[in-house]
């Protein structure tokens, strides 16, 4: 069986559109020219790929399986064209990165801004996303890399702790929990919350703790970032719950305290979980390394309310 790449690029194309005529543009061809490929690839295959309505393409379970391994193939083709230029090694190519909120907000501009300033040819697309999605993005060859926090199933996928970080609850100077060391995540449900935005990975990773408790947060008023989070919390609005490696960072030029989070689950350990680590491109390969370098330097013992 043979496969062309340019009928797998197609492929994909018309997969992401959802449209014929959708991934014929992406793939610079005709839709008539476009359909008679992949009718030729579903005759190769002796399977129908696509649904067909007036609404565009839905995927077959046939379909299906077969963007997750063209998605993977098609990567390796492009880390491979990589790994072969004049720019060997490390010092070119495109990785796409999964993360989870704290990592796209926190600490990966600071990594990558050292990182992609020692390497002029790289690009990266880093995107933020749940931590369901990062596996499978990451199982299915959407994604290079995937940054998630806490403990998660990951089957078939190789995961290297770089990092942890504790969950707090950040409050005012003056608020009526300042004198606790530590409080339980339901107690704190007496006072107004101040969240991330709905689809944060924190965000949702705390109303699934809550669930479990038959409760849910009395949320004053969301935003992004948490740095807009702190600021909030600073005059008044509300307490929240973020990681205090945030708290530290905000308390530099905010008027803030933080309380230990009381809970087993405060503790996260940060991964970078990936398919295969030896088969990324260099420049992939380099950038785990840099996460643990970063690791290492900020790794701290367990918080200390202040």
């Amino acid at each position: 069986m043979h496969f062309d790449l340019t009928d797998l690029r197609l492929f994909v194309h018309v997969c992401e559109a959802r449209s014929l005529t959708g991934g014929a543009r992406q793939a610079h061809l005709s839709t008539p020219a476009a359909s008679m490929r992949i009718k030729a690839l579903e005759n190769q295959l002796g399977s129908r790929l696509f649904y067909r309505s007036s609404q565009g393409v839905d995927l077959t379970p046939a379909g299906q399986r077969l963007l997750t391994q063209a998605r993977l193939v098609l990567r390796q083709v492009e880390h491979l064209k990589t790994e072969f230029t004049e720019h060997a090694g490390d010092a070119a190519g495109h990785l796409r990165i999964f993360a989870n909120t704290t990592a796209v907000t926190e600490f990966l501009p600071e990594v990558l801004a050292r990182f992609l300033a020692e390497r002029p040819g790289v690009t990266v697309d880093l995107q933020e996303r749940l931590n369901r999605d990062i596996l499978r993005g990451v199982l299915d060859g959407t994604s290079d890399l995937g940054v998630i926090a806490g403990g998660v199933d990951t089957p078939g996928l190789e995961v290297l702790p770089f990092s942890r970080d504790h969950l707090v609850v950040a409050i005012p100077l003056s608020h009526p929990l300042a004198e606790r060391e530590r409080v339980r995540l339901i107690e704190t449900l007496a006072y107004p919350h101040v969240g991330l935005h709905d689809g944060s990975t924190l965000l949702s990773f705390l109303r699934d703790r809550l669930e479990a408790l038959g409760e849910q947060f009395a949320l004053r008023t969301q935003v992004y970032g948490f740095e807009a989070v702190c600021r909030m919390i600073e005059v008044g609005v509300g307490i929240g719950i973020v990681p205090v490696s945030a708290v530290r960072r905000h308390q530099r030029t905010m008027r803030l305290r933080w309380v230990a989070l009381d809970e087993p689950w405060a503790l996260r350990e940060r991964s970078v979980i990936t398919r295969e680590l030896a088969a990324l491109p260099g420049c992939a390969r380099a950038l785990v390394e840099a996460l643990v370098v970063y690791g290492d330097a900020e790794r701290a013992p367990d918080p200390v309310p202040r």
